[in-house]
């Protein structure tokens, strides 16, 4: 049975990204790592995934007019690696409408905060400065791997 594709967008150093890369080297593992794309040129996981193997590319934001022509940059990358899944691993960007409308059914986000409780870097540190009483993590889509396998 073929693996469900998966690509994986990242902005930083990619320690969620390297935990996929790993649990992908099982061969009992449904998913392979298609690529990966990052937003900031210098994030640390791009040299991760290269050298795991991995297509990783660089798109900044930042080279673009407006967030739906970046969208679709991304995009046109994971699709020329016949990306079916894309995991936002650490992606600290907001994205346009557009990207979840074209995803939809086919995205997930690890976030490690009840959004839009807290946002960005050290979420869990904000939520004990805060003194939250319930955390955990956001997600934004309900999958059906058969269906992609």
């Amino acid at each position: 049975m073929a693996k469900l594709r998966v690509g994986i967008l990242i902005s930083g150093r990619g320690s969620n990204m390297a935990a996929l890369i790993e649990a992908a080297r099982d061969p009992s593992y449904p998913a392979e790592i298609a690529c990966v794309v990052s937003n900031v040129a210098s994030a640390a996981g791009l040299e991760i995934a290269k050298k795991a193997g991995i297509a990783a590319v660089a798109i900044p934001h930042k080279d673009f007019a407006d967030r739906e022509s970046f969208d679709r940059a991304v995009s046109a990358e994971l699709e020329k690696h016949d990306a079916g899944l894309v995991a936002l691993a650490g992606f600290m960007r907001i994205q346009s409408p557009w990207f979840p409308q074209h995803w939809a059914g086919r995205i997930i986000n690890i976030h490690p905060s009840l959004l839009p409780a807290f946002k960005g870097l050290h979420v869990q540190q904000q939520a004990i400065d805060a003194g939250a009483r319930v955390s955990g993590c956001t997600h934004s889509v309900r999958l059906d791997l058969s269906s992609m396998l």
